[in-house]
């Protein structure tokens, strides 16, 4: 299951990357989403890079189907890689979902639009298991990763508006 979604910021892209390089803006975005347990690996912003490790403890409310063979409390280990490339940043993510038989990983850009920035990311999700693998992907891909997305960037709003 892919999904792709994309966002503008009403901000200039150095100020969204200081955003995504800054830890309380990591651990105030997952938080606002209902995360718990974040803890903040790695994070290193150089002159045309950005490298993220974070982990945190992510409940989702399950449909019956799939709490049969998915817990609704995981362990999640996202690596957000990102580089700059000419004007606008590219990056890769993945998440490892630990014990859970999900394959997660995606990309994204960040693209000036004059003094805001568009934010574009894709989703590419796997559900390992029998029978009911594709439609787990398919209700998380049509419920649990949109609203994910825009959570995220509501969240990325709020702290570009209070630290502008």
């Amino acid at each position: 299951m892919e999904v792709t979604k994309s966002h503008t910021y009403d901000a200039p892209i150095s100020k969204v990357i200081d955003m995504f390089a800054n830890n309380d803006a990591i651990v105030d975005r997952y938080s606002g989403m209902g995360h718990h347990e974040i803890e903040i690996r790695e994070c290193e912003l150089g002159a045309d890079s950005l490298h993220i490790e974070s982990s945190r403890v992510v409940d989702i409310d399950l449909p019956g189907f799939a709490k049969k063979v998915l817990s609704p409390t995981n362990t999640m280990v996202q690596t957000d890689t990102w580089q700059l490339d000419g004007d606008k940043w590219r990056g890769t993510f993945t998440v490892d979902v630990i014990g859970a038989p999900v394959e997660m990983k995606g990309r994204m850009s960040l693209t000036p639009d004059g003094e805001q920035t568009i934010h574009e990311v894709t989703i590419d999700m796997k559900v390992k298991v029998p029978l009911v693998g594709g439609k787990i992907a398919d209700w998380v891909g049509k419920n649990e990763a949109p609203k994910t997305l825009d959570q995220e960037f509501a969240a990325g709003d709020s702290w570009l508006a209070a630290h502008a």
